[in-house]
């Protein structure tokens, strides 16, 4: 199964800065671990959260609301270059989706990087939403897991805080 039918070349718009996201984010709500933001700019909303060994999670829509990405950001030491692309296996539960992972450094929250891939298959976040781990087995670095404890919660009020975007 793949992560996308089209993974798009679009960047995700990530933090630049501390300042900056106060600007552009807005809190909206926070449920069992997770907050849940309002992208001013976008006119959507994202979910994000922060691990134990303080790597930050993120999950939202592109400006078009056709595509939603995942993003995983560590303040470990890393060889990921802004805009590199790396093929990724993604597990959860049972299932295996593959795609396209863009890397992240210098253009998010100071002294992160990471990376974040793009989906158009509403099964991924129906599958984040039910599983409690996510398996991540990138192509060139070592493979990593990610609590999604409280995911279904937050998604489910991030959908909410979306459809008040439109009206």
């Amino acid at each position: 199964m793949r992560i996308s039918h089209m993974l798009a070349a679009s960047a995700l718009v990530a933090l630049t800065s501390t300042a900056s996201f106060a600007d552009k984010f807005v809190g909206y709500g926070a449920i069992d671990g997770w907050n849940v933001h309002i992208d001013t700019e976008k006119k959507s909303c994202l979910v994000e959260t922060k691990d134990a060994l303080d790597n930050v999670i993120q999950m939202g829509l592109t400006t078009d609301r056709g595509i939603g990405y995942i993003g995983v950001f560590t303040k470990a030491e890393t060889d990921i270059k802004r805009d590199d692309k790396e093929a990724v296996a993604i597990k959860l539960g049972d299932e295996i989706y593959f795609g396209e992972a863009t890397g992240m450094r210098g253009n998010i929250t100071k002294g992160y990087s990471g990376g974040y891939v793009l989906t158009d298959n509403p099964a991924v976040f129906e599958a984040i939403a039910r599983e409690q781990t996510m398996f991540v087995f990138p192509e060139k670095h070592y493979g990593f897991t990610v609590d999604l404890t409280g995911t279904a919660k937050a998604l489910n009020l991030a959908r909410k805080c979306n459809a008040e975007q439109t009206q």
